[in-house]
């Protein structure tokens, strides 16, 4: 699902599977793009639970399908996309998050901040580069980076974008590709 060229866009290329004492993990990349230009800054290494990608049953604890997502301003007690906490603990909440939408039977389908080998059931962490699967995600970079993105996409959007959690985000997508 190459990226569209229009609108804001979280491009995700999974490439490998990691395992670490029976946990496994999706290692990708991600870049953000406005309307198909590539953000420099913005991009670095993507996390996600283990696959293959299944929108059919709920709590399944695997990655989403591959495909094309709109976005929402999130809405839950654990992450929120406007009020949230910047704390270095990771065990504060509410932390940041976008929610997809449109992922079939599958519902809280987040990007969010991650830490340790990862922090998800079907939801996507950002972070930096991850050496090896011994490698845990740092949770202060994870937390920055969803930050940056929202505050990008908020810049974007300016005065498009949602005012209240829980709200569609018009021309804001994740693009997903791969299934490794």
């Amino acid at each position: 699902m190459p990226i569209a060229g229009l609108g804001w866009e979280l491009h995700i290329v999974r490439q490998i599977v990691q395992q670490r004492r029976g946990r496994i993990r999706t290692i990708g990349t991600y870049q953000i793009y406005h309307n198909g230009t590539a953000q420099a800054k913005l991009k670095g290494t993507s996390v996600e639970a283990k696959g293959p990608g299944d929108n059919n049953v709920a709590g399944n604890g695997r990655r989403i399908e591959a495909g094309r997502y709109p976005l929402a301003t999130q809405a839950g007690s654990h992450y929120l996309t406007i009020g949230y906490l910047v704390s270095n603990d990771c065990d504060q909440t509410p932390k940041p998050g976008l929610e997809l939408r449109q992922t079939g039977n599958r519902r809280e389908i987040l990007v969010h901040p991650g830490h340790g080998f990862l922090a998800s059931i079907g939801c996507i962490n950002l972070t930096s580069a991850l050496a090896s699967a011994n490698t845990d995600i740092p949770f202060v970079d994870s937390r920055d980076r969803i930050i940056a993105a929202i505050d990008d996409l908020r810049a974007f959007a300016g005065n498009a974008f949602p005012h209240h959690n829980g709200q569609p985000i018009d021309n804001a997508w994740v693009a997903i590709d791969g299934e490794p």
